[in-house]
């Protein structure tokens, strides 16, 4: 068994501070991160959850930096082609940062944008038949929900469907903020597009954590910032929203 063509398989941050980030989400969420790096010719520091790795950390430098590159996180989208899905996410009005570019034992990855900004990865793994679990719903560490703010989200629907085979199977009405429009890819929900009154596109990316009120606490004395809530959402879990000490926005989930 295999990731299907479409599912989020792997998420990272990009900061300025690696350390500084390193002992932020390790108090925040829990996670055990990796003190030195985990490949070869890069500082790439290894997430773990209690039952597995969901990602990893990597130091925006000076070149970076300098052509705008700021803190974020990003997903990674698994596919079973890569450079057939680059030529298809040109095809359909998305650009390309990095070509696809093989890493030794890792797998084959591109970056790139959908035609209204939001950044992400598409990767196929190395290992033949390999299985992530960095996107599971269910699971305390792991990441759980994929949220693109876009100020078109019937374009982004048409894109993301016609490049990964995404579904919006239903939706539900957020007021004056349109439909909060759910992704699947087959019968696995893995997120939803929302009206952004922002120009530019941006995927948020949901980490299930065993306390919304620890985490909370946790930003604060960490030096993060919480940008919205605690909010329940339905189903019960409550949800946050914060930016880390180095600016990359970051969301929670999970009991209050």
């Amino acid at each position: 068994m295999s990731n299907k063509q479409g599912e989020f398989i792997w998420y990272e941050l990009m900061t300025s501070d690696l350390e500084a980030a390193r002992a932020f989400y390790q108090s925040v969420v829990g996670w055990e991160i990796g003190a030195q790096s985990g490949m070869p010719g890069m500082d790439y520091r290894m997430i773990d959850a209690p039952d597995g790795q969901v990602g990893g950390m990597m130091q925006l430098d000076e070149e970076m930096q300098s052509a705008g590159g700021k803190p974020l996180w990003i997903g990674y989208i698994g596919v079973d082609d890569v450079d057939a899905t680059v030529a298809a996410i040109t095809a359909a009005g998305g650009q390309i940062f990095v070509p696809a570019t093989d890493i030794p034992g890792v797998g084959r990855f591109a970056m790139a944008a959908d035609p209204q900004g939001a950044p992400f990865y598409v990767m196929r793994g190395a290992v033949e038949g390999g299985v992530s679990t960095a996107f599971s719903s269910e699971r305390v560490g792991h990441f759980a929900w994929n949220e693109l703010s876009t100020p078109d989200p019937l374009a982004a629907l048409a894109f993301y469907g016609e490049v990964f085979g995404w579904t919006n199977p239903n939706s539900m009405p957020m007021g004056e903020w349109g439909e909060y429009r759910f992704l699947h890819v087959g019968d696995l929900g893995i997120g939803a597009v929302q009206q952004s009154k922002e120009a530019r596109a941006t995927w948020l990316h949901y980490v299930h954590v065993p306390s919304i009120a620890q985490a909370v606490k946790a930003v604060g004395e960490g030096g993060g910032a919480i940008l919205m809530g605690p909010h329940e959402v339905p189903g019960g879990s409550s949800i946050i929203i914060g930016s880390d000490p180095q600016g990359a926005r970051f969301a929670l989930a999970g009991p209050l």
